[in-house]
């Protein structure tokens, strides 16, 4: 059976599906695309900023490399492993933090690029400055040893520099600022860049960045770990959303979904009938009533109100008519009831006469609606009606 939609349901469905769409167009837009040269330096893009270019190159060279896209507390025990950080994004636990300075210590080698990758390294000497790396420098070696030789000068688009007063050994730099240093940690050595720019798929074909790059890896049949897993890449898929763009648009659809499904199910549902308000209970009705009349000063009313009743009963007993006397109605009691009393009468004079008394205190109204009360009670006149059925 097709759904039933109302105009204002269709037209809220319809501005739930555009905003949804526009999140979606949003999110994609916003997303580092294809041709943004910003790009981070990983193994699987194409474009001028990645890395796909020098990881195939070592594949087809003959160099055991492999990417990798687990915890670096996973890392290998194997003494001279090459761990390559291109420009890591996502920041190290403390623990994924100490097994790298354990790798380092225990005989491995990190290759390090990025103003920021120093969270990731035993030693820190790193000085970000981004506003060297909008433009590509070339660099010239400082100190002699098997990289420099490799290549007398490199191309750079440094972000940062390398403190003048570290320990680390400066191989390149530009004026009095090492861009490429290279220092001892334990069994193991660290290399840092100022930026990958070396072994990105534009920077590779510049003169020396390819001599530059191998001389760093060294021998080929080094083992060579490329790391992925900082980039956001992870074995599993779930792990790999989770670090991606992907989440926020599933995030969209599921809110999207459960929009549709609370104003559906609001307006489709069964209907519930409304509770009723709770009367009062007998006593407070009775407090709020003589509270009302107490506040308009009408004592009076109610004894009005208890003198017709009385005379209703009275007379519906007695058979008389409602506008009988008060002098007939007292005969008739005393005939026939033989009920004698000397206020009777006084009572029911002062009850008549009570409607046309505005200064009637609320004692003297009191007196009077209990002694009708008291005949009424002697007289039982509402036994046969149960105290008014009203």
């Amino acid at each position: 059976m097709p759904i039933q939609l109302s105009a204002a349901d269709r037209k809220l469905y319809l501005i739930a599906g555009g905003v949804f769409l526009f999140l979606v167009v949003a999110a994609l837009l916003l997303t580092k695309g294809p041709g943004n040269t910003e790009e981070t330096p990983t193994t699987y893009s194409v474009n001028s900023g990645g890395a796909k270019a020098a990881y195939l190159l070592l594949k087809a060279s003959g160099y055991a490399v492999e990417r990798w896209e687990q915890s670096p507390s996973e890392l290998p025990e194997a003494v001279g492993a090459t761990l390559i950080l291109a420009e890591p994004s996502t920041a190290p636990k403390i623990e994924e933090r100490d097994r790298l300075r354990q790798f380092v210590q225990n005989g491995g080698h990190i290759i390090a690029t990025g103003a920021f990758v120093g969270f990731y390294l035993p030693e820190n000497g790193i000085v970000p400055d981004p506003f060297s790396g909008m433009t590509w420098k070339k660099i010239s070696a400082l100190s002699p040893s098997s990289i420099t030789r490799a290549a007398a000068e490199i191309t750079l688009a440094p972000q940062a520099h390398w403190k003048s007063e570290s320990f680390a050994l400066p191989l390149y730099g530009h004026g009095n600022k090492a861009m490429v240093v290279k220092y001892k940690s334990g069994k193991g050595e660290v290399i840092w860049w100022a930026s990958s720019t070396p072994l990105t798929n534009a920077g590779l074909k510049e003169p020396g960045n390819l001599e530059f790059f191998l001389a760093c890896i060294g021998e080929p049949k080094t083992r060579i770990l490329w790391d992925e897993y900082f980039h956001g890449y992870r074995r599993s898929l779930a792990a790999s959303i989770r670090t991606s763009p992907v989440k926020w648009i599933f995030l969209q659809f599921a809110l999207f979904t459960l929009a549709i499904l609370l104003t559906y199910s609001r307006r489709s549902g069964p209907i519930s009938i409304r509770a009723g308000e709770v009367r009062l209970s007998p006593l407070e009705f009775v407090r709020t009533l003589g509270a009302l009349y107490r506040q308009a000063n009408a004592a009076s009313v109610a004894v009005d109100i208890s003198y017709h009743r009385f005379r209703y009963w009275l007379t519906r007993r007695l058979g008389m008519t409602g506008n009988a006397p008060i002098t007939e109605l007292e005969r008739a009691v005393r005939d026939r009831w033989d009920f004698e009393d000397a206020n009777f009468s006084a009572i029911l004079r002062e009850c008549e006469s009570a409607p046309y008394d505005n200064t009637l205190k609320p004692r003297a109204a009191l007196r009077l609606v209990r002694a009708l009360d008291d005949y009424a009670s002697k007289l039982k006149l509402f036994s046969q009606s149960g105290k008014e059925k009203n």
